[in-house]
């Protein structure tokens, strides 16, 4: 199918997708067969591979050791890093340190690029977003956000109860948003700062146990349960400008939401494939079952479906180089989740046995992609973003001539 991408942006896709089918899917069906875990070492290795062939960390600039990518030209990368288990981090386009990644360059300072950016591109620390409290704080609705800091000379003193941080485990720092300014309104008044992990009042509670939580890396994220308890921070560890938390959150959730969709789309046409393999060979009721009417008329609209959610993301990612985009956004999130997760069903219910099963990964996309109709906003607040959207200028003339009651013979008593 083409999607008019850039030339730049189908040569570094096609190069990627040669890494993923010649290194990261081998190991990774390798790893599915035997059970065994894939250590660390052997991403690093998968690194120094594809810093070799000109493919490390491609959402970020050159001078930070990336690759410089356009956001609209990276996307195509991302849904092939998307087709493995472990693609996107072979490449260091994992969430959350992609995203995090992708913040520190845009609102760092050179000195915060220097020490967090740099090296966190070249996997020598790991961070995490901690936004997510526990009810009756932040979730859905961003605005309920509990956790605080509060200036005392030229520190920060910070408390707050968060979870769903995701690699909080392993973390060496926390972009932590809080609020800095209990008078404002809490899109005005808060602030996203950079916390270590080893300072004094930092807890990592727990890993919150999840559906889709066992990969096969020994890589420790987790999504951490964290409390803050009067953590001291410098004042210059606020990244961005004071009371910005919350625009630069929407910054980075914006791209990071289309980034998700390239990747999980990436998931689901993998897991068609699979399935398409599986249909052809397997035989029942007389024939193959590549052969069944009802199941070729599923595939059509699986793929179908999957062109409409990549179409939509495309644009997306074109309306956010002019704007926020944010109904385009909400639309191709909401739409690539659902699309996505019903693929995956998909795969699996054409696999039957082997599809519940762990020898081939549509179970393990299974579990993971289930997730992805919740994380970066659940369905129902896009969709509440959206349909505000479309009753803001409803045209009320489309409607004069739609028959009304006539009041004449409408009885006085209802009238009042």
């Amino acid at each position: 199918m083409e999607y008019h991408d850039s030339e730049k942006a189908k040569e570094v896709a096609g190069r990627v997708e040669d890494f993923m089918d010649e290194v990261v899917i081998p190991r990774e069906r390798e790893a599915l067969a035997t059970g065994e875990t894939i250590s660390m070492d052997e991403i690093h290795e998968m690194w120094e591979m594809a810093k070799e062939r000109d493919l490390f960390a491609p959402q970020v600039p050159e001078e930070y050791g990336g690759q410089g990518l356009d956001f609209s030209d990276m996307l195509p990368s991302f849904e092939q890093v998307g087709r493995s288990l472990i693609g996107a981090i072979a490449i260091r386009a994992n969430a959350p340190q992609e995203g995090n990644m992708h913040t520190l360059e845009m609102v760092g300072t050179d000195e915060q690029k220097e020490e967090y950016l740099r090296p966190l591109v070249q996997g020598e620390i790991s961070t995490a977003f901690a936004m997510t409290e526990p009810k009756v704080g932040a979730g859905s609705d961003p605005k309920m956000l509990q956790s605080t800091a509060v200036k005392d000379g030229d520190e920060w003193v910070i408390n707050g109860h968060k979870w769903w941080t995701s690699d909080g485990l392993g973390a060496d720092y926390y972009l932590t948003m809080v609020r800095t300014d209990l008078d404002a309104h809490p899109y005005e008044g808060a602030s996203i700062i950079l916390v270590p992990r080893d300072a004094d009042g930092v807890e990592v509670v727990r890993n919150v146990d999840h559906l889709g939580g066992h990969g096969i890396t020994e890589r420790e994220g987790g999504h951490a349960e964290m409390k803050f308890d009067n953590v001291r921070v410098p004042v210059e560890n606020t990244l961005g400008e004071e009371g910005d938390g919350f625009r630069i959150a929407q910054m980075r959730l914006g791209g990071g939401r289309l980034t998700h969709c390239m990747r999980y789309s990436g998931m689901a046409q993998r897991s068609l494939e699979i399935a398409k393999a599986y249909l052809q060979e397997r035989e029942a009721f007389g024939s193959k079952l590549e052969d069944k009417q009802a199941l070729r008329h599923r595939i059509a609209d699986a793929e179908t479906r999957l062109h409409a959610a990549r179409t939509m993301v495309r644009h997306a990612a074109r309306e956010l180089d002019r704007s926020d985009a944010r109904i385009e956004v909400a639309m191709s999130k909401m739409f690539t989740a659902n699309v996505t997760n019903d693929t995956i069903d998909l795969a699996l219910q054409c696999c039957g046995g082997n599809g519940i099963g762990k020898d081939i990964p549509i179970a393990h996309f299974y579990e993971n992609v289930r997730a992805f109709r919740i994380v970066d906003g659940a369905d129902e607040v896009h969709r509440r973003s959206i349909a505000r959207w479309a009753f803001e200028d409803v045209d009320e003339t489309e409607i004069e001539n739609t028959l009304q009651f006539d009041e004449d013979l409408r009885n006085d008593e209802l009238k009042e």
